[in-house]
């Protein structure tokens, strides 16, 4: 979250206006590890026991989010995406994991990741089958939410592919009452508006009243071009999506991929000591689970830079200065071109939190301050007003 990447978990925070889905869920962004970027559809166990889609892996990957302190840092699901099924349903038509590759189920794995303290999210699919080809959800909505209830499930990530986009709205409204039908908590998560957008602009009212949180743009890579593409995206459609989304429902520009091999030290940062102190900073996460629960949205760019500000509780803004020049040193930005920082009237505090963590002191509307942002690079600020006026700030 160091870079742009930061950026992408600023902008699922969103306002709330209008009624979100009743099951008490995602009242702040979820943080967890999802399998897909990584490890996508490697199902040869045989080969490569160490990379593939088993429940070695995540059992793995909850001892080590225990062990190295990510659940400390309040990353709580461990989630499951596509090719986790057997290729065919069981004699009473239940999905069933792949007796191979899961030999104890998927029960005794919750039961394993609920031991740690942590969570298990599950995947599945609005129509016959998955975006890899296993079978997926369509005549058996009830009977499929029903078995991730009984299998203790926590989350499930419910995919589109290859739904006619006439009919993804029904789809996902009919399993969010199937999962609310089994009386167990299991956070929603959506790719509606993602089918749905090449067609028309999808109702975000209704969204936000079926899903806990939904997917708007195209998967991430380990590219840079493609976290520039999601930012981009989001700036020219926050309008639309910000709206609708708050605590309870979330705009979502898909995962961090920070630690992976496509992106430079200044773009992500692989999981080394470096990212490691990155991904669990306490300060950036505070800003992502702030309570307030606003949208961190692009209010201005200007000379190859865009600001993000996100207003948090107590009066205070959060302000990110991305550098989208791709080449040269390091570049000055006036912080007070931001258009947030009217709130430092008459004056504020003010805190570096990245590159490095800095307390740059009290500061005037008509400060000199110039921060150094780095090429591709953000700079992240928060700015506290020490008087009550803190003004409208998007």
């Amino acid at each position: 979250m160091c870079r742009a990447v930061f950026l992408l978990a600023l902008t699922v925070l969103v306002c709330p206006a209008a009624e979100a889905l009743d099951n008490g869920l995602a009242l702040k962004p979820t943080m967890g590890w999802l399998h897909w970027e990584r490890f996508m559809c490697n199902t040869d166990c045989y080969k490569d026991p160490n990379n593939c889609i088993s429940e070695r892996l995540y059992m793995q990957m909850a001892d080590v989010m225990v062990k190295e302190g990510w659940k400390e840092a309040g990353y709580e699901y461990v989630c499951i995406d596509d090719c986790w099924p057997s290729h065919q349903r069981d004699a009473k038509g239940r999905l069933q994991a792949d007796p191979k590759r899961f030999p104890g189920g998927i029960k005794k794995l919750a039961d394993y990741v609920h031991s740690k303290g942590l969570k298990l999210g599950i995947y599945a699919d609005i129509v016959g089958k998955t975006c890899a080809g296993y079978p997926g959800s369509l005549g058996y909505y009830e009977t499929d939410a029903q078995t991730f209830a009984d299998w203790d499930v926590d989350l499930l990530k419910f995919d589109g592919c290859y739904m006619d986009w006439k009919l993804l709205g029904e789809g996902y409204m009919n399993m969010s009452r199937a999962l609310n039908k089994t009386g167990r908590s299991i956070l929603y998560s959506c790719e509606w508006p993602l089918y749905e957008w090449p067609q028309k602009q999808p109702d975000y009212k209704a969204i936000r009243e079926t899903c806990n949180h939904w997917r708007n743009f195209d998967d991430v890579y380990d590219s840079w071009s493609s976290i520039k593409s999601i930012l981009d995206w989001t700036a020219s459609h926050q309008d639309i999506i910000a709206p609708s989304a708050g605590p309870g429902g979330w705009n979502d520009p898909d995962m961090l991929v920070i630690g992976n091999f496509g992106l430079s030290h200044d773009q992500q940062e692989d999981i080394c000591p470096r990212s490691k102190k990155l991904l669990q900073n306490t300060d950036i996460i505070a800003i992502s689970q702030d309570p307030l629960g606003k949208q961190g949205q692009c209010t201005i760019k200007v000379d190859s830079f865009e600001v993000w500000e996100r207003p948090l509780s107590k009066k205070r803004l959060a302000i990110a200065v991305l550098n989208t020049q791709e080449i040269g040193g390091p570049r000055g930005f006036f912080i007070r071109a931001a258009p947030g920082w009217k709130i430092c009237e008459p004056q504020c505090n003010v805190t570096q939190i990245l590159p490095q963590y800095k307390e740059l002191g009290v500061q005037t509307p008509h400060t000199k301050l110039v921060v150094s942002v780095n090429p591709s690079g953000t700079t992240l600020l928060t700015v506290t007003p020490t008087s009550d006026y803190a003004g409208l700030i998007l």
